[in-house]
């Protein structure tokens, strides 16, 4: 009689420990697909200031001006500096942009990352339009290897008749670079000695 209620508890603990066991590699699996989920939902809904994509420019811009702002970042376990070569430009409506950002590499390894975006205020996601971008396109730089990433833009003039935006002169366009999913990179033996600064 005294072993009986031994077996229950043995059972739940493994029911317990293979729950938790699941549950960690759910967690694993789902930050590995963290960027393509994220592109996913985007596309899929206009969440979180997802801009458009846009295959031609209007035929002409329109006599109003608006300040883009641009911000680059770069996530956790990416060992990347990333910048643009502006901090902001003054185009207008339906005006074709073109802005350089610079990625470089300071490790000593190879590493690949992937860049997701948005823009603020939300409401301007309807009205940006990319026509060339970087962003969801792996990118694998070499050991300290630098690399300019352009974006081509235009914002909708159509945005003149957005009660919404009426009151909105500046948009900001971010980017975070974050590690792709891929193999941990090996070392570069031919720069295993470099002693300069990468900076």
């Amino acid at each position: 009689m005294s072993d009986a209620p031994q077996k229950p508890r043995r059972i739940n603990f493994g029911v317990t420990a293979a729950a938790c066991l699941v549950f960690v590699a759910a967690m694993v699996g789902a930050s590995f697909a963290a960027v393509p989920l994220y592109r996913i939902f985007c596309q899929a809904t206009g969440y979180n200031g997802t801009v458009q994509r846009a295959e031609k420019a209007p035929d002409k811009a329109i006599d109003r001006y608006v300040t883009v702002r641009f911000d680059a970042n770069v996530g956790n376990g990416l060992g990347w500096s990333f910048r643009p070569d502006q901090r902001s430009v003054r185009i207008k409506l339906g005006e074709i942009g073109t802005m350089h950002f610079r990625a470089e590499n300071l490790m000593d390894t190879a590493s690949t990352g992937s860049a997701v975006f948005n823009v603020s205020p939300d409401v301007a996601g309807a009205w940006f339009n990319k026509l060339a971008c970087f962003c969801f396109t792996e990118q694998t730089l070499q050991p300290h290897q630098p690399q300019e990433l352009p974006v081509t833009f235009f914002v909708d003039p159509g945005m003149l008749n957005d009660v919404d935006m009426s009151n909105i002169d500046t948009i900001t366009l971010s980017y975070t670079f974050y590690p792709a999913t891929q193999p941990a990179p090996k070392p570069v033996a031919s720069n295993a000695t470099r002693t300069d600064n990468p900076l």
